[in-house]
């Protein structure tokens, strides 16, 4: 069920690890280091990618490589969105990319792309026509985000929420679909792109879209997929029945696992941008749901 195992979520942006308590990225360098080397040795056929970069910045690759991290890493991914958060220009995407090649030889994703339809829905039209226009055959996997607005009672996974204005916002309508389900005019122009280009579509615990979602993207020919398993959703009660009925669900994709968020109670801060008290634990966390739903095919004697 899973092609590839992502570790964290943007570890360079402070709404998803928390640069107080890691100012130089110490202790995440070695977290990656103990959680590939698990994911490793539950599975060794299975990409190791270091969690989607944004900022985009070679000087975090850089950092990780000097810590040892990227021995235990197959894959770099990357997230941008100039249109609504970073401050270059879309044209800008071939050369993003190319700035990380300058200080890696591994493959490059594009885990995280999209364009908000808060200001307009014509916006995301062009924005999709032309990140597709960039990026195909210039990165072997690029997951749009997303498939789903997010739902207003939600709320969006940043430190500051309303105070960052408009920019808070602009995290509710980053998808496909409206809140409702009913479809904005950029989905069928990702048609046209699909399969060549993926998605990253997030479930929450007990998602209620989970099944609507998968019709939605074999409808539109998606073949890839990136997702979370949250190790503090591994905590709530029924937690594994839930995993179970996400992954079987989207057993007909390829689908990259990203593995992050901290438990309250296992941070060194109650928070899920906190760096674990003991990162084994977290190693732990991704070798088990590497075996539970990749394993490794026991090898045949001759």
């Amino acid at each position: 069920m899973i092609e590839a195992a992502m570790i964290w979520n943007e570890p360079n942006n402070k709404s998803h690890w928390d640069p107080e308590i890691d100012p130089g990225w110490e202790k995440f360098g070695h977290m990656v280091k103990l959680a590939g080397r698990a994911i490793k040795e539950a599975n060794p056929a299975i990409p190791r990618v270091l969690g989607g970069i944004s900022p985009i910045d070679p000087t975090f690759i850089q950092n990780m490589a000097q810590r040892g991290a990227m021995d235990e890493i197959d894959v770099v991914a990357v997230h941008g969105f100039p249109l609504d958060w970073n401050l270059w220009k879309i044209d800008e995407w071939p050369a993003k990319i190319d700035e990380i090649r300058t200080v890696t030889d591994k493959p490059i994703w594009v885990s995280e792309v999209g364009i908000s339809t808060f200001g307009a829905e014509e916006v995301q039209v062009f924005g999709l026509n032309r990140t597709a226009e960039l990026l195909i055959g210039k990165a072997p996997r690029i997951h749009w985000y997303s498939l789903y607005d997010l739902p207003q009672a939600w709320g969006a996974t940043t430190r500051h929420r309303e105070a960052e204005g408009s920019s808070y916002y602009r995290h509710f309508y980053m998808g496909l679909l409206r809140e409702d389900g009913s479809p904005k005019p950029s989905i069928e122009h990702f048609a046209k792109h699909a399969p060549a280009m993926g998605l990253c579509q997030w479930f929450h615990y007990e998602d209620h879209r989970l099944y609507d979602a998968v019709a939605w993207m074999k409808r539109l020919g998606v073949t890839y997929l990136r997702t979370g398993l949250s190790w503090a959703d591994s905590f709530r009660p029924n937690a594994l029945d839930w995993f179970d009925r996400q992954m079987e669900a989207l057993a007909d994709f390829d689908v990259t696992v990203t593995f992050c968020f901290t438990p309250e109670h296992r941070g060194i801060a109650p928070h899920h941008t906190s760096p674990p008290q003991v990162p084994e634990e977290f190693a732990e966390f991704c070798a088990s749901m590497i075996r539970r739903y990749a394993p490794a095919k026991a090898s045949v004697a001759a």
